[in-house]
């Protein structure tokens, strides 16, 4: 199993690192270009999907005709996924796709940043089997809990591998009567995480997305740049990341079993907390949305599990 894991892990980074975002840099310089309006500054890139709207962009874009010549792209309102040349199965499949629904569905309800919301919300949606069940094994983990305090009990300070194989089927049988697979959440996770490097390309690379502002922060940017230049209300962004991740991974602690019983749960949130702090700096203001919005779905849905397990037990 763990190498099977190992594999597609594996896989999927050689997926994320090919199609990738380009920022655009001077050719004099080396520097990479920033574009900066009255609030903040936004990294330009290279390889964008369709025409700026944002005049000072077109400006910014137009003096280096060289790198790209935003005259060939497509108007973003008349973007679809077949637009421009092939490049890779990442870009094609993923990335060209999460930013056509967007732009659809940005026009519709004249928002970008709201958009975002609702795709990630229609994503949960479609995958809330694969969620329901995590959060379903997390309240069968807690059930057993009890059982499995006994038999680590039984088996205390048995250290022959007779004792400890035994202690290990005995182990196994309680997770086959609690229907309960100990890597099963795993698969989730591989879902998930092309998904948000999906929705961080399509981001980047459609200007109108990057370009606007919802409730006077500016998607394109990031909670660092906006911070360090001076405009403190972008942490709201961070503190909102930090505390649905955190809500949604108490909600969602299970016990420990045979694959994980050498890891302390608190310190693997703990840290999870800490790398996801520093992430959420550097994530753009549009992708944090899509967070927020994703991880607010999983707290909602874990609660109603919670409430229909309690029932059943009543």
């Amino acid at each position: 199993m763990r190498k099977n894991i190992k594999r597609i892990f594996i896989f999927l980074l050689i997926i994320l690192l090919t199609g990738c975002t380009v920022t655009l840099k001077d050719p004099k310089t080396k520097k990479v270009v920033t574009y900066e309006d009255d609030k903040v500054k936004i990294t330009l890139n290279q390889n964008i999907l369709c025409k700026p709207t944002n005049k000072g962009l077109i400006k910014k874009y137009n003096e280096y005709k060289k790198q790209i010549n935003i005259e060939k792209l497509p108007e973003c309102s008349n973007f679809t996924p077949s637009d421009g040349n092939y490049n890779n199965l990442w870009e094609t499949l993923v990335v060209k796709p999460l930013a056509w629904l967007t732009i659809k569905i940005g026009s519709l309800v004249k928002s970008y940043g709201i958009a975002l919301i609702i795709l990630s919300i229609i994503i949960r949606l479609i995958l809330a089997p694969f969620t329901k069940k995590t959060a379903m094994q997390s309240e069968n983990m807690k059930k057993m809990q009890p059982e499995m305090d006994r038999i680590n009990k039984k088996y205390e300070n048995k250290t022959d591998q007779q004792s400890l194989n035994q202690k290990s089927m005995e182990m196994m049988t309680l997770y086959k009567k609690y229907n309960i697979n100990p890597f099963s959440s795993c698969l989730f996770a591989f879902i998930q995480i092309p998904l948000l490097f999906g929705f961080l390309e399509a981001i980047n690379r459609v200007p109108v997305i990057f370009e606007e502002n919802l409730f006077g922060l500016i998607l394109g940017t990031t909670p660092l740049k906006a911070i360090t230049s001076g405009h403190i209300e972008y942490a709201i962004i961070v503190i909102l990341i930090i505390g649905t991740t955190f809500i949604s991974q108490k909600l969602n602690t299970t016990a420990p079993t045979p694959q994980t019983d050498d890891i302390n749960p608190n310190t693997m949130t703990n840290f999870l907390l800490i790398m996801i702090a520093i992430m959420s700096l550097n994530f753009s203001v549009a992708l944090s949305l899509y967070w927020i919005a994703s991880t607010l779905f999983t707290i909602i849905q874990n609660l109603i599990v919670k409430k229909t397990a309690k029932k059943e037990v009543k």
